[in-house]
């Protein structure tokens, strides 16, 4: 089902024109890139000295029962390592897979280090996943994190990438 959008509320872009304040996506802005790897003390010695910045902390997901894991529908025991490197804008965040089924497994498994995704925050979980799922993005894998919840979308084959929500409450 195509969406008719309203103009009248629209934002100026210069080089493209009016473009609708509200849309599938629900922001523009990306706020995060993630990276999976498999070894993240690794990788975070390598960011931290190419960015010339502190190493950050590496933390550990919640396991299943306090991050409702579910990945294709289903709940899963797959945790992961990760380290944030704020930049400005951009968060980049590596990932290091911890047991399986997962998007971050399945990643690195397919494709060895490399992007995993381009993180949105937006607001209203539900609506957004189910108006994505009409632009062909399907709902990978879902959890929650202290003071929110996320959500990945497949967009590799139309996009390049998978998606990434990120709700805070």
């Amino acid at each position: 089902m195509k969406k008719e959008y309203d103009f009248s509320d629209s934002i100026q872009n210069p080089y493209f024109g009016a473009f609708p304040m509200t849309h599938p996506l629900g922001s523009t802005t990306p706020t995060q890139i993630g990276l999976v790897v498999p070894d993240i003390e690794a990788a975070v010695h390598a960011w931290a000295t190419i960015l010339g910045v502190p190493a950050p902390n590496i933390l550990i997901t919640d396991t299943v029962d306090l991050a409702h894991t579910e990945y294709n529908g289903q709940s899963t025991p797959a945790q992961a390592k990760l380290a944030f490197f704020p930049m400005g804008q951009i968060t980049l965040e590596l990932i290091q897979p911890l047991g399986e089924p997962s998007t971050w497994n399945d990643q690195l498994v397919q494709h060895g280090p490399s992007l995993h995704h381009i993180a949105f925050e937006i607001k209203g979980m539900a609506a957004r996943t189910a108006e994505l799922a009409e632009h062909g993005l399907k709902l990978v894998q879902r959890g929650d994190y202290t003071g929110g919840r996320y959500a990945y979308l497949d967009g590799q084959e139309k996009f390049g990438a998978v998606f990434e929500l990120l709700e805070n409450d």
